[in-house]
């Protein structure tokens, strides 16, 4: 089973002057700004940076919840927040890594059945397995 999801982005102008919006085809994203200034000068709006993260976060929560389940436990709340670092070499900009931070409450829980569940999640969630993914691309140019 192959499950799609679509996020659009529209870009207008050079990097540091345009400006562009970001949306999801739920709606949960609307026309959301994004640009030069609020990816690397703090300014109101997102970037694709904070998008990962909380992508990131987001499916390592769910994927958590499903292995702690295969260990007959049922979280009460899970937390996480995914730190993701852009860093520069000579080829330019790149992620260099993302870090989770979890924060569980599990009735019942022991260390050894979270620790091997949080690292099923990591290894196992489909946004920790899309850094190796195969991305393909179909590009036009209209004149």
């Amino acid at each position: 089973m192959a499950i799609q999801k679509k996020g659009s982005a529209e870009w207008k102008g050079s990097l540091k002057k345009g400006k562009g919006v970001v949306s999801t085809e739920s709606g949960a994203l609307k026309e959301n700004p994004y640009g030069f200034n609020t990816r690397f000068e703090g300014q109101p709006g997102t970037n694709p940076e904070e998008l990962i993260g909380a992508a990131h976060a987001s499916c390592f929560s769910m994927a958590l919840s499903m292995m702690l389940g295969e260990e007959d436990l049922e979280p009460e709340s899970i937390n996480t927040e995914a730190t993701v670092t852009l860093d520069q070499d000579d080829s330019g900009f790149y992620v260099s890594k993302v870090h989770l931070q979890t924060v569980a409450k599990i009735p019942g829980a022991d260390q050894t059945a979270f620790d091997r569940a949080a690292k099923n999640a990591k290894e196992g969630c489909p946004i920790s397995r899309l850094f190796n993914a195969e991305i393909t691309l179909d590009a036009k140019l209209e004149g």
